[in-house]
């Protein structure tokens, strides 16, 4: 079974490298909501996570978004169909453009049979004593964004987008039984059938790629690699 714990974690299997992820989304998502000033930060309290102070949502309604949200992505990212998952933060209605979109690619992360999740790994690599320090620095750096982005207008609202892998055989988790809607056309990507076949009729949203992209930061620890970065759209610039 998987024995991932945030402390000293060992990714020896794949189910092990989904859970550290999806432990250092949710952290993620709270600490961007606050940076951003998407709600006010006197709705967010101190906590401690991966051994550095850390800002969490205070609201129920709110916690419990981010936790259904991470938890219907772990469940698609165990099935090896995820290539990228992203934080997209829209302007107020009427407009509603993606005014900025964190990605969390994963694009590197292994492929394998969902029956294979919990298989260990044939390197048995050690424990990732490295890994908590690098989310450490990732949060760090979330909490220091702010300075190098546009401010946000006030009343944005925001969504958790996921892409597919362009293998042939996976499709959309969409019908009334799951959690997800088909993403707008501007943040659909352009789906493939091979590396250099793109599916017909299949083409790249206008808002994806933005006009100014920030480095965050690469993580990489065993079969854990993530990179991320975030886009500005060009609503955000627009008067």
């Amino acid at each position: 079974m998987a024995t991932y714990n945030a402390d000293t974690p060992v990714l020896n299997n794949y189910h092990a490298v989904v859970s550290a992820f999806s432990d250092f989304l949710t952290v993620a998502i709270h600490t961007i909501l606050y940076e951003r000033d998407v709600y006010p930060r006197s709705s967010f309290l101190a906590a401690r996570k991966f051994n550095c102070p850390v800002r969490q949502s205070r609201h129920p309604t709110v916690c419990k978004w981010i936790l259904d949200a991470v938890a219907a992505v772990e469940v698609e990212m165990l099935k090896c169909t995820l290539s990228n998952t992203s934080l997209v933060i829209h302007a107020p209605p009427p407009s509603s453009v993606p005014l900025e979109r964190f990605l969390f690619s994963t694009t590197a992360f292994p492929s394998l049979p969902s029956s294979e999740v919990l298989t260990p790994f044939s390197d048995n690599p050690p424990p990732a004593a490295d890994l908590p320090e690098q989310f450490r620095a990732t949060i760090s750096r979330l909490s220091t964004l702010s300075s190098a982005l546009n401010p946000l207008p006030p009343d944005c609202s925001f969504t958790l987008v996921t892409e597919l892998r362009d293998d042939a055989d996976i499709h959309p988790p969409l019908g009334p039984d799951t959690p997800w809607l088909a993403a707008e056309p501007r943040l659909q990507q352009q789906r493939k059938r091979s590396k250099s076949e793109v599916q017909p009729g299949s083409t790249r949203g206008k808002d994806l790629g933005g006009v100014r992209t920030t480095p965050i930061r690469n993580v990489e620890s065993g079969a854990f690699v993530m990179e991320m970065w975030v886009e500005e759209g060009k609503g955000k610039f627009e008067e």
